[in-house]
């Protein structure tokens, strides 16, 4: 058995796919297919199912699969240990990051970050807030760029940001009038009745949004969902709802493309953070890469 084997199942039960995998190990089908095929027969147990439209994996495939990611996360480890006794004259990290807040932060982190390291390469990951989790938890993932609170318990994290969150409404809504007034809130329990436009299931700052609602003990009528934070300005500026949206990610300025914000009585905010496995070692990278993050944004 081949430590390119493991890497093999294990990419083929990402993508249930062979083509996609192959395309993604950057080697030929049919060598992929050959490879598992020999893995199979050398342990004795089928891994896949293969029908004409679709790759499952079977139970022993999802045990050695388990086995495989654990295997390749110990040696990828053992490596980064290695790497940190050559005083990190090169190296790699994999940063996971939620598409749009990334957009705002990381431009200014990870500049500094390559001037001061640039032997280190940086492997970026934008995922939805669960998939980065999961990913993260396996150790696919090094440090993820995450708001609280995580669902997985096998996670940690360190503080980086806390912005507050405001409320979108359309330019010609009731309530825009307000947004003109700084002194002016509003109180979450006057929205009970409004149209609401949400984050997609697996996005973080959805479940911020719903348990702002719970706390003034009502639900949201959500009327649109959408897995893009940009996509939900929209829909709020064209008129069709409104939407908690995070201060970092508002758009500045008054247009027929922008919405009007206003802030909410309570004050709510979110938090960022750095998340990664709980128990995992962490290289000189993952601290420095930490470290130039706390002074960019202190900055």
């Amino acid at each position: 058995m081949e430590l390119r084997q493991l890497q093999y199942a294990l990419q083929i039960s990402i993508d249930k796919n062979f083509s996609r995998a192959a395309e993604k190990l950057h080697i030929a089908q049919p060598s992929l297919s050959q490879q598992l095929s020999k893995l199979e027969k050398e342990i004795g147990l089928l891994l896949f199912q293969r029908t004409t439209n679709s790759v499952e994996v079977t139970y022993a495939g999802a045990l050695f699969v388990e086995k495989a990611q654990t295997i390749l996360d110990m040696i990828e480890q053992l490596k980064r240990e290695m790497e940190d006794i050559s005083q990190m004259r090169k190296g790699r990290l994999v940063v996971g990051s939620l598409p749009i807040t990334g957009a705002h932060v990381l431009p200014l982190v990870l500049p500094v970050f390559q001037a001061n390291y640039p032997e280190i390469e940086i492997v970026l990951m934008e995922e939805t807030s669960a998939h980065l989790e999961q990913m993260t938890a396996n150790g696919q993932i090094d440090i993820s760029l995450l708001s609280i609170p995580l669902q997985d318990e096998s996670l940690t994290y360190e503080p980086i940001i806390e912005e507050e969150i405001l409320l979108a409404v359309p330019q010609h809504h009731r309530l825009a009038i307000k947004a003109s007034a700084p002194q002016q809130t509003i109180d979450i329990l006057e929205l009970r009745d409004e149209p609401f436009i949400a984050l997609k299931k697996g996005q973080g700052f959805r479940q911020i949004a719903l348990e702002l609602c719970a706390e003034s003990g009502f639900k949201p009528n959500i009327v649109f969902e959408s897995s893009n934070i940009e996509t939900v300005q929209s829909l709020v500026a064209a008129g069709m709802g409104i939407a908690f949206v995070p201060h970092m990610v508002s758009r500045g300025g008054w247009s027929e493309h922008a919405p009007a914000y206003l802030s909410l009585t309570t004050k709510p905010t979110r938090t960022l953070v750095i998340a990664y496995r709980k128990g995992r070692y962490l290289s000189k990278a993952v601290g420095a890469f930490m470290k130039t993050f706390h002074d960019v944004i202190k900055n």
